[in-house]
């Protein structure tokens, strides 16, 4: 056997570093079973959830009742989580959040596909331009960061517009001016473009800002837990992209999937029917 290839059997045999916490995942598990249950759960059942004998599951229980994640009814012992884990959500604005995430992974994307790229959320009943990566081109479109657009009349407002609930939605509908002028064929039209949205999880249009482009928007974040945002490409009609459509919202879903993994949430976006 060869020198080098006594090495390269010996780096194949090397077993990674085991840096698993044991301790901290059991604790974890409890805390996902207790927000999983619609109800607080008894300390028997908690341990055939997250299948941990009955003295264990006690022990962890105790300390995070003793750090204030987890609640017990003093009168049917059971368990449910505090407020604890959603105070911590909320103390970093995500906002701020999103952005430093989606920074670098929009500049890398404007590059790949030689279009600006920006980012944007609904904000008091206004489409606000949260960030804006330009296209490498010595040509090329921008939006101002922190400009505001009417939901209903732009590709990335309908677009999440489509994933709010239908009481949030309709909430919101009652208060637009914009959506108030529409006739009833309008209004029609409009709601069963929200309804493509939802299947195909993604919004494209010519856009109604600018003659002569085509808005492409995908979704960012999660829904179900209210924390959303529209990234979009703005490309040329009759440019050389525009006839690529596919290859732009496959770019765009990848890149929306990096930002949301970073946010530290998930989202199914394969197409429903």
């Amino acid at each position: 056997m060869k020198i080098s290839d006594a090495v390269k059997v010996g780096r194949a045999k090397k077993p990674r570093p085991d840096y698993s916490v044991p301790a901290l995942d059991k604790g974890l598990d409890v805390l996902e079973a207790l927000a999983a249950s619609s109800a607080p759960l008894s300390l028997t059942e908690l341990a055939g959830t997250v299948e941990q004998t009955p003295s264990a599951v006690f022990r962890l229980l105790s300390r995070l009742e003793g750090r204030s994640y987890v609640i017990r009814d003093p009168a049917s012992g059971r368990y449910s989580l505090s407020l604890k884990l959603f105070e911590l959500a909320h103390s970093h604005s995500p906002v701020e959040r999103v952005i430093t995430i989606s920074g670098k992974l929009m500049r890398e994307l404007a590059e790949s596909v030689r279009e600006s790229v920006h980012l944007s959320v609904l904000s008091h009943g206004r489409l606000v331009v949260l960030l804006d990566m330009g296209s490498p081109l010595r040509v090329r479109f921008a939006h101002e960061i922190g400009a505001q657009f009417p939901p209903v009349l732009t590709n990335s407002g309908r677009l999440l517009l489509a994933y709010l609930s239908a009481e949030v939605l309709q909430d919101h509908l009652l208060t637009d001016s914009d959506y108030a002028q529409f006739s009833r064929t309008e209004r029609e039209a409009f709601h069963e473009e929200l309804k493509k949205i939802r299947r195909n999880r993604y919004a494209v249009s010519s856009s109604e800002e600018r003659a002569g482009m085509k808005d492409l928007a995908v979704l960012v974040g999660n829904p179900a837990i209210g924390a959303t945002a529209a990234l979009a490409i703005a490309c040329l009609s009759g440019g050389k992209n525009s006839a690529d459509i596919n290859r732009l919202l496959d770019a765009l879903q990848e890149c929306a999937a990096k930002i949301t993994n970073g946010m530290g949430v998930s989202y199914d976006r394969s197409p429903t029917l």
